[in-house]
């Protein structure tokens, strides 16, 4: 953890303590928070990822069925910037296109690890649908502690039905977390944390679907679903015009990424 992000959580309790919040609940976010990698445009630093056009794919590889949005250079990446148990070096390519929620389940081909040394080309693929991505490159690249959305903390701190006063709680404590989390620039791709999004947290719904079942009852327990984790989301932009500020977002069970089981990947498009 940096002295940074010490600070900040320092300046965190006592902004909650200023407006009297329950110094329990205060540890709770802290402890729930997970650290995330940022990325941007600009800068002069190391190329950290590229955004849109051809992707390069391995010789042979099929072609996925979506358009390419990005590839992430995993040994560009801070170490221990995240919680997830992503491979040290490689690429990570991730593929979505535009339709809001999409495919129910695993995506097998929305993300694809590429080890380091792998000869690659690049392959431009057939999408009827849309022109390639806007090609970009981002070399901006930050990590901090990323909370929980409100509503998410609610859910998963008091169980499927918090009260009023426990929703205006995670409201209150994310204020105080807001206030002092400074200035953030914008950001393009976001690897690891906690997703922000405009409709429903797609970890909460990846868990709740498979807790779910085929008969609609629950199957398996809060505790292990939560091993889903955010493994990015990409903020689509003006990339994407057919979408009022949409994103993107891939997310994946713990155990599968460390078994490098990307074909086990859940994807969710969605927009304001």
């Amino acid at each position: 953890m940096t002295d940074e992000i010490v600070d900040r959580l320092n300046r965190f309790r006592a902004e909650a303590a200023s407006r009297g919040l329950p110094a329990k609940e205060v540890e709770e976010w802290i402890r729930v928070a997970l650290p995330a990698v940022y990325m941007a445009e600009g800068g002069d630093g190391p190329l950290v990822a590229r955004v849109g056009g051809d992707p390069l794919l391995p010789h042979g590889a099929p072609e996925p069925s979506d358009p390419f949005v990005a590839s992430v250079d995993l040994a560009a990446l801070p170490p221990g910037a995240t919680s997830l148990p992503l491979p040290a070096d490689g690429h990570l390519l991730f593929f979505s296109g535009t339709d809001v929620h999409g495919k129910e389940g695993p995506v097998p081909d929305a993300v694809l690890y590429v080890p380091a040394g792998t000869p690659t080309m690049p392959s431009p693929l057939e999408h009827s649908r849309r022109e390639p991505y806007r090609p970009r490159e981002l070399r901006t690249v930050w990590h901090q502690s990323s909370a929980q959305m409100p509503e998410s903390f609610a859910l998963d701190r008091w169980g499927d039905f918090p009260e009023d006063e426990q929703f205006e709680l995670a409201d209150e404590l994310c204020g105080a977390w807001e206030d002092v989390g400074g200035y953030r620039p914008s950001w393009t791709l976001q690897i690891g944390g906690h997703p922000v999004s405009p409709q429903n947290d797609p970890v909460h719904y990846a868990r709740d679907s498979e807790e779910a079942g085929p008969s609609g009852q629950s199957g398996t327990a809060h505790g292990e679903g939560a091993d889903w984790a955010l493994l990015a989301t990409w903020r689509c932009g003006d990339d994407v015009t057919e979408l009022d500020s949409g994103v993107a977002h891939w997310v994946i069970r713990h155990r599968d990424l460390a078994a490098r089981r990307f074909d086990r990947v859940h994807r969710y498009v969605e927009m304001a």
